[in-house]
C-alpha cells in the first residue's frame, strides 16, 4: 500500500519522494577531524566557519583548537588582568574575552590581543604619564575627547621645557615589540556634526626635533628623533622597538618624549597614550 501511495503522490504532483545524497557532506565529518582542520586556520577563519553547520560549530570550541592562538603565557595575562574569575571558562571563550579593551589599573591601561595575529597589544593614558608642568592651566589643560578610547587627552597650550615619561611593568609574551607615542598637532572639536581641528596655538615643533627613547630592565636602549609636522590628525611616533624572551616573566619598560631646547615656546599637542604592540602588526591604524 505504501508503494501504491508514493506512486500515486508522483503522478499527482509530479515530484518524486526525497532520497538521501549520493555522497557525504560537511555535516557528515565527525567533530575531532574538523577539529584538526580548525586548528590550523586563524581565530577569525575559525569562527566564520563554526557557522557552517553543527560540526564546525562544536569543533570550534574545542580546547586544543585554541592552544596555539592564545598567548604562550595567557595564563599569567588572565591572572593579571581577570584573577581567577576565568578557571571556569573554555579557552574559546577566554581568548574572546582577551581581545577585548580590558581595563587595567582603574581603567588607565587597556590591553587586549588583535583578533587577527593574537598579539598582545597595550594602551596607557596621559592620566597615567609624568608630564612636567600638567598642573599649570596656563600650560596644559584635560579635555574630554570622542577621538580617544580613555575619553580624555593632555592638551598643551605652551610651554618652554617639554617632558613627558612613564614606565609599565607588565608580562608580555615573547617576541618583539613597538612602543609609540600617540599625538595630534591641533585641537579637535565639532561643530554642526563636522570634526573640526583648531590650530590656533601649534608653533615650535618644526624648529627643532622631538626625542623619543625607551629603557628596559633586561638593558635595552632605543631612541628616535624627528620633527612634529602633520596636523589635524592623530599620528604614531615611534619611540623604538624591544624584545621579550621566554625567560621573562614580566619586563619593566620606561620612556620618555622630551623637547627641552628653551630657545623657543612651542605648543598646540594633544597626547592621548602612549601604545605598545608587536613589531609584526601590520594593520597598526587598528592599534590607535
Amino acid at each position: 500500500m505504501g508503494l501504491n501511495f508514493s506512486s500515486f503522490f508522483c503522478l499527482r504532483n509530479g515530484s518524486q519522494p526525497p532520497s538521501p545524497p549520493p555522497y557525504p557532506g560537511l555535516g557528515d565529518l565527525p567533530e575531532n577531524c574538523v577539529a584538526d582542520v580548525l586548528g590550523h586556520l586563524s581565530p577569525v577563519e575559525i569562527c566564520r566557519l563554526a557557522r557552517l553547520n553543527r560540526a564546525f560549530r562544536g569543533a570550534s570550541w574545542a580546547d586544543f583548537v585554541w592552544d596555539s592562538k592564545l598567548p604562550s603565557n595567557y595564563s599569567v595575562l588572565v591572572q593579571r588582568l581577570f584573577g581567577d574569575f576565568v578557571r571556569i571558562m573554555s579557552k574559546r571563550e577566554i581568548y574572546t574575552k582577551l581581545c577585548q579593551q580590558n581595563p587595567l589599573d582603574d581603567g588607565n591601561k587597556k590591553v587586549w590581543l588583535d583578533k587577527h595575529s593574537g598579539g598582545v597589544c597595550l594602551s596607557i593614558s596621559s592620566m597615567d604619564l609624568r608630564i612636567t608642568g600638567i598642573d599649570d592651566r596656563r600650560y596644559w589643560n584635560r579635555i574630554s575627547t570622542e577621538e580617544s578610547r580613555f575619553h580624555t587627552v593632555a592638551y598643551l597650550q605652551q610651554v618652554w621645557w617639554f617632558e613627558v615619561g612613564g614606565e609599565i611593568d607588565f608580562p608580555f609574551p615573547p617576541g618583539s615589540y613597538s612602543l609609540y607615542f600617540r599625538l595630534q598637532l591641533g585641537r579637535t572639536s565639532k561643530r554642526f556634526g563636522r570634526r573640526i581641528c583648531n590650530l590656533e596655538h601649534v608653533h615650535g615643533w618644526n624648529i627643532k626635533p622631538v626625542q623619543f627613547q625607551l629603557w628596559t630592565s633586561d638593558g635595552q636602549h632605543a631612541k628616535t628623533r624627528c620633527y612634529l609636522v602633520e596636523s589635524g590628525k592623530w599620528t604614531l611616533y615611534r619611540a623604538g622597538n624591544f624584545n621579550v624572551d621566554a625567560r621573562n616573566e614580566s619586563t619593566r619598560i620606561k620612556f620618555s618624549m622630551t623637547q627641552i631646547d628653551c630657545t623657543h615656546t612651542k605648543g598646540g599637542l594633544c597626547l592621548d597614550a602612549v601604545m605598545i604592540c608587536p613589531v609584526e602588526y601590520e594593520q597598526i591604524s587598528q592599534c590607535r
